[in-house]
């Protein structure tokens, strides 16, 4: 088993942040930042458990479910990751999703 702890502190680190954040900042770019980053999990997951199956879309449940979204495919992910070097990589799309969404 990995110890996906970083992954999971990165990413309530960046909810707590959009969360806090007033609505202006999400309506430019932190709500979508956020939900491209839960649908790369989500999808990322979704081929560790279902090699071969299509990987199904997360919804845009609009921007003050952003936060929300981030740390249910964050721990869907975190579950099911079997190496460092896999959790490395996705801290450092979580780390670089809240730079550009600016929280």
């Amino acid at each position: 088993m990995v110890d996906t702890t970083r992954l999971t502190r990165a990413v309530d680190h960046f909810a707590d942040r959009l969360r806090a954040a007033p609505q202006s900042r999400l309506q430019r770019n932190g709500a979508a930042e956020a939900l491209a980053l839960a649908r790369e999990l989500a999808r990322r997951a979704q081929v560790l458990e279902a090699p071969g199956a299509e990987p199904r879309v997360m919804p845009d449940a609009g921007m003050f479910a952003a936060a929300d979204q981030i740390t249910v495919a964050a721990h869907d992910l975190a579950v099911v990751l079997t190496s460092e070097g896999e959790v490395e990589d996705a801290v450092r799309l979580v780390e670089e999703a809240q730079k550009r969404a600016g929280v």
